[in-house]
């Protein structure tokens, strides 16, 4: 296959080349051509997935892989905890304009923390799986305050790396999509942890999976806003929305840290009403526990 033949929706690509490791080649793997746009390679020959390996890549034949390389959200974070020049965090998305956030907010005690997380905590029972952990805050307080079996997750290895200098006993680098065959008693996704599913046509198989990391008397505790005020009203009291997503919850996040900016990646608010509709829809219980004073809620997602 040439790479004349790739069509591509935005041809902002450009060619890399990759020479294999002295082991590949021993082997009689030859130097290698690829295409790379936004860390994404496309690769006609099938053996390339194997000299990609060898240098960390998680890759099969004939597949696109993404690699994330930067990781900034999580090297402001580990940059905190090291007191590396931590520097504000600079957040923009689709539908508001760039603001500063302060890494040290990641790092709040109990006491500071917004109504709603608070009472996530109190609610939390049993073993605990911590979704999108980041610094580690609510997991330590379970930990070392409420005395639970806390299991921390994130993408970020900068972050799970911060987690475990603070003294989370377990934590781990992992997509929460990844786990399985573990059952726990509470799920948390805090800090509007439902949107890490990104996109609202795939949300019913995240809340699926989640069902399935479940005890059979277990609870998924998440928060969400419902963003539906950002958008203009009409006289008649309609909303002007988007018509770029399917859902007006859906957005796109960029963050920028050091003068870095990090490739653009999908998130979404959901409102109460259509996250209950799509826990029903994988047989999950949703009640409204608190709501806060920004449009925001917290949920709980229990068996039927």
């Amino acid at each position: 296959m040439s790479y004349s033949n790739w069509r591509m929706s935005n041809n902002r690509f450009f060619e890399t080349q990759h020479r294999v490791t002295p082991a590949l080649r021993s082997r009689g793997y030859p130097v290698l051509s690829f295409l790379a746009y936004q860390k994404t390679f496309y690769f006609p020959d099938a053996y390339l997935w194997r000299a990609l390996e060898a240098v960390g890549g998680n890759f099969s034949p004939g597949k696109i892989t993404q690699l994330n390389m930067k990781d900034l959200f999580g090297r402001a974070i580990l940059d905190y905890q090291t007191n590396n020049n931590p520097k504000d965090l600079i957040t923009e998305t689709s539908i508001s304009e760039a603001d500063e956030m302060s890494v040290a907010y990641l790092f709040r005690t109990y006491n500071e923390m917004p109504k709603i997380e608070r009472h996530a905590l109190d609610l939390t029972k049993g073993t605990v799986l911590d979704v999108g952990c980041g610094a580690g805050s609510h997991s330590l307080y379970l930990q070392e305050n409420r005395g639970l079996t806390v299991k921390s997750i994130d993408i970020s290895q900068n972050s799970i790396e911060a987690c475990r200098l603070r003294g989370l006993k377990d934590a781990q680098q992992a997509d929460v999509m990844t786990v399985s065959n573990q059952k726990y008693d509470t799920i948390l996704l805090l800090m509007n942890g439902a949107g890490m599913c990104g996109r609202i046509n795939k949300l019913k198989p995240f809340l699926s999976h989640l069902k399935d990391l479940l005890t059979s008397d277990g609870q998924i505790l998440l928060d969400s806003s419902d963003i539906i005020y950002m958008f203009d009203e009409d006289e008649d009291g309609g909303k002007w929305i988007p018509l770029d997503n399917e859902y007006y919850g859906e957005v796109t996040f960029n963050i920028s840290y050091k003068g870095e900016n990090e490739d653009p990646f999908e998130w979404m608010y959901v409102d109460f009403a259509t996250l209950k509709e799509a826990a029903a829809a994988v047989k999950l219980k949703c009640e409204l526990i608190l709501e806060g004073d920004h449009y925001d809620y917290l949920a709980k997602l229990t068996h039927i």
